[in-house]
């Protein structure tokens, strides 16, 4: 143990090594309790009129979006000594969850999926609380963002092949059995997460202290701050809906739009997206100017809204196959996606020495998007129903990249005049002291 610990310490390499790997495997360990189960298609089961899958989808989808709501106010408030327990205490209720899933009949077990997405959706921040505030946060957290990423994709992989092997076991005990799996494996990812050391004083001064939030530095932020953070939850909750709707009806529209597709489709495309996605987030680091890595991030972020746009438009148009469109497509979605979550928040805390965490406004983002996601599935299931997913998804393509657009451009100009003020400031401070002296 005190090797590992001088090591962490002492060997940069083995320190980005090491919090990768924890941050890769705790996520991709969660969603194994996540998603396995909309893996299924559970023909001919309906309730209320309605697609069984779809309740069963928009069932954890509202326990999920609660669970960002509670995390405005868990996340924000953390401390350092209660991550541990409070994560492994999570990701038991939901695999409780999934076992009540397997044991209550159809058409009641829904309930046990909004049980399920209930604890789930604080695992992202806590995770990304002990790699936040660091020089090298935006390359500590490319495993966070690869398991964002390719974990659903692999482990609906994973999720046929184990039911091969075990063709009598039903959708509804597999999410369980998917979990049980995974149990012991993120056990010992929790467990690499919580030997990482605290931020260094140079990650301090280079990044701003990331503490607890009280609610008046809540308030204050949105006092300084609420114009542009609106924009950007309205973008975020566009960009949280269609990767949610991809991602759940990722079996229904590869049905659609490639009869030959099989299983394997979701890793490639998945693994394909990260390799190009990552290694955009990563060279971010090498931007030590917070305000320039900010404008950088923006203007990724515009760029993943122009590539799925343009991607959809030239599937529509027969220019490019099914798979080069929910490669790109998921290129650009991503593009927009991650480096919202991880960079975004990053930067604009150190170059405006906010007193905040980025799980505060990722949470805050999060738990309005999810309200997106609900609102879209409940809009295709009644006033959509005759409509292919595929084309769903072309529509809300557009929809979203235009809308997202128009708001970022909103945003940049409400902080471009925030950064002007601040640099004001500092000049007229600068001045006073030479003239004092």
């Amino acid at each position: 143990m005190k090797l590992l610990k001088h090591l962490l310490d002492t060997s940069k390499p083995f320190f980005i090594a090491w919090c990768m790997i924890a941050a890769f495997g705790t996520y991709f360990c969660m969603y194994a309790f996540r998603k396995p189960f909309n893996a299924g298609t559970y023909e001919g089961l309906t309730l209320w009129g309605g697609s069984y899958k779809i309740v069963l989808i928009i069932s954890q989808v509202l326990g999920y979006m609660l669970s960002k709501f509670i995390g405005i106010k868990v996340i924000s408030e953390l401390k350092a000594a209660s991550r541990s327990q409070l994560i492994i205490g999570l990701i038991l209720f939901a695999e409780i969850a999934l076992l009540l899933f397997g044991l209550v009949p159809h058409p009641y077990n829904f309930v046990c999926l909004f049980l399920n997405g209930l604890p789930l959706g604080m695992i992202w921040g806590i995770v990304f609380s002990y790699l936040e505030g660091r020089r090298f946060t935006e390359i500590l957290a490319i495993g966070l963002s690869v398991s964002l990423i390719v974990s659903s994709g692999m482990l609906k992989t994973i999720y046929f092949d184990v039911h091969g092997f075990f063709p009598n076991i039903s959708e509804f005990w597999m999410p369980f059995v998917m979990g049980l799996v995974f149990l012991p494996f993120f056990f010992l990812f929790v467990w690499m997460l919580s030997v990482i050391p605290k931020p260094s004083e140079e990650d301090i001064l280079s990044r701003a202290p990331r503490l607890p939030m009280t609610n008046e530095d809540k308030k204050t932020v949105f006092r300084k701050y609420g114009m542009g953070l609106i924009a950007f939850v309205i973008l975020y909750t566009f960009l949280a809906t269609l990767r949610d709707f991809r991602d759940n009806f990722a079996v229904e529209i590869w049905q659609e739009i490639d009869p030959v597709w099989n299983k394997n489709v979701f890793t490639e495309t998945e693994a394909i997206v990260s390799v190009i996605v990552l290694s955009v987030i990563g060279s971010l680091s090498a931007i030590k100017n917070n305000l320039k890595g900010f404008w950088a991030v923006t203007g990724i972020i515009g760029l993943g809204f122009v590539i799925s746009a343009g991607a959809t438009l030239f599937f529509q148009y027969h220019l490019i196959s099914p798979f080069a469109w929910m490669l790109l497509l998921g290129t650009g979605l991503f593009l927009s996606y991650m480096p919202m979550q991880i960079a975004l928040f990053e930067r604009m805390i150190a170059f405006f020495k906010i007193k905040a965490n980025a799980g505060f406004f990722v949470y805050l983002c999060d738990s309005i998007g999810y309200l997106g996601s609900v609102f879209l599935l409940l809009y295709k299931e009644f006033f959509m129903k005759e409509m292919e997913w595929s084309k769903v998804m072309i529509d809300f393509t557009y929809l979203q990249s235009i809308m997202s657009l128009l708001l970022l451009g909103g945003a940049c100009i409400f902080f471009y005049k925030r950064s002007r003020e601040i640099k004001a400031t500092k000049l007229n401070t600068s001045e006073a002291a030479l003239q004092n002296a």
